[in-house]
């Protein structure tokens, strides 16, 4: 099973910038974990850095550079359109989200890309952003919105069937559900799915493409599939079986499972050792991305806040008892001093998957090591391949 690192964790400007890190980085991870094989490169690119790849001879010059280093692409992050370092992206991750056009346009880019960088025999995916963000919506998303972005996700599908047909590469999208997304669990995924993607869509594709609405369909649920992050489905309270179970029965595949860990914080009654727990998560507010953070409270219920800064006053209320924040750290550790990880979601994700293989693409997804806190950071390569032999160990252990 191919198992991959995401480059969104290497700051680019452009794509000179983008092949310059990977060939810093990838020769020297191929030589470590896999000099006997071709090694995979989970591959970002921004919407500039996706149009200039389509440029010139960049693209074939590339895919000769991956065979002959013995490299492979075979998934794709199209979530963050953007800048993704350096910068506050925080909400502006989602931007352009799925009512935009210029969303579909560098999602079929990203496409044709891979039908050329794809290796013969794989299939390929490209994740993408839950539709849009929802506190950007005023109230609940109304039906000219779903319709929109549903078919604008049709105008994607049929363009990947075309290819399919042309090349006979599969290509999917991968939809990620994250936390304050429009789509942040996966039961709002299959909501989606059930009450837009297929009836509304279905009907779309089928007279875009001459097909009958069965048949559409079916090409919607090929082409259209799931990025499980275990990041998100573990800060979202979500059990890994009762996600999977939940996919299956509405025939969703998993097209990709991405390899992350939260922060997990168990909330003690003495309010002297919240104090310490308050200390212990300072470092991690930082002005770059989004930190969720989900509250459990006594009862059960879930309380949700924004970002990291605007939860941080309401953590000595008596009713909380746990907070998971979305806060890609690294997956090798199970604690950073007083606080925890959702480490275990990740090992039981893997462990559903040895008894029954879901996705063909595994791809590991820590890219904040440059605002981790100071004592958690170690020289990139060295981290990469940390968090490399750690899922290869878990892996092992399961078997």
């Amino acid at each position: 099973m191919p198992l991959t690192y995401c480059t969104n964790i290497h700051p680019s400007n452009g794509w000179a910038d983008v092949l310059a890190t990977i060939q810093r980085y990838a020769p020297p991870l191929k030589a470590a974990l896999a000099p006997d094989a071709p090694f995979g490169i989970g591959l970002r690119l921004s919407g500039q850095e996706s149009a200039e790849l389509l440029e010139a001879d960049h693209l074939a010059d590339f895919k000769r550079y991956l065979d002959e280093a013995g490299l492979m692409v075979f998934t794709m992050n199209g979530f963050p359109y953007g800048p993704f370092h350096n910068e506050p992206v925080k909400d502006q991750v989602h931007a352009p989200d799925w009512r935009d056009p210029e969303r579909v346009d560098y999602t079929i880019r990203l496409a044709q890309a891979l039908a050329v960088l794809l290796p013969d025999g794989m299939d390929g995916g490209i994740s993408t952003n839950p539709l849009s963000y929802k506190p950007w919506f005023e109230g609940a998303v109304d039906d000219t919105d779903w319709t929109l972005m549903t078919h604008h996700m049709v105008d994607v599908v049929a363009e990947l069937a075309r290819i399919h047909q042309a090349t006979g590469k599969l290509i999917h999208v991968d939809i990620e559900p994250e936390p304050d997304g429009v789509l942040e669990t996966s039961a709002e995924l299959v909501e989606y799915v059930e009450e837009w993607l297929m009836p509304v869509g279905g009907v779309l594709l089928a007279a875009e493409l001459g097909l009958d609405e069965d048949e559409a369909t079916a090409l919607l649920l090929e082409h259209i599939r799931v990025c499980w992050d275990t990041c998100h489905v573990a800060v979202m309270y979500e059990d890994p079986a009762e996600v999977l179970a939940r996919y299956q029965a509405v025939g969703l595949k998993v097209g990709k499972v991405q390899i992350s860990s939260a922060l997990r914080v168990d909330l003690p009654s003495d309010r002297e050792a919240r104090h310490t727990v308050q200390a212990a998560l300072d470092p991690f507010v930082e002005s770059t991305y989004l930190h969720q953070v989900i509250q459990q409270n006594r009862d059960g219920t879930l309380t949700s806040y924004r970002d990291l800064d605007h939860a941080l006053p309401h953590i000595f209320a008596p009713e909380a008892t746990q907070w998971r924040i979305h806060f890609h750290v690294p997956i090798f550790l199970e604690r950073y001093g007083a606080l925890g990880s959702t480490q275990d979601g990740i090992v039981e994700t893997l462990r559903l998957f040895a008894q029954q293989p879901f996705t063909n693409h595994l791809e590991i997804e820590t890219y904040t090591w440059g605002v981790l806190p100071p004592a958690l950071q170690r020289p990139l390569g060295e981290s990469i391949r940390r968090e490399f032999e750690w899922v290869h160990q878990a892996q092992a252990a399961l078997r």
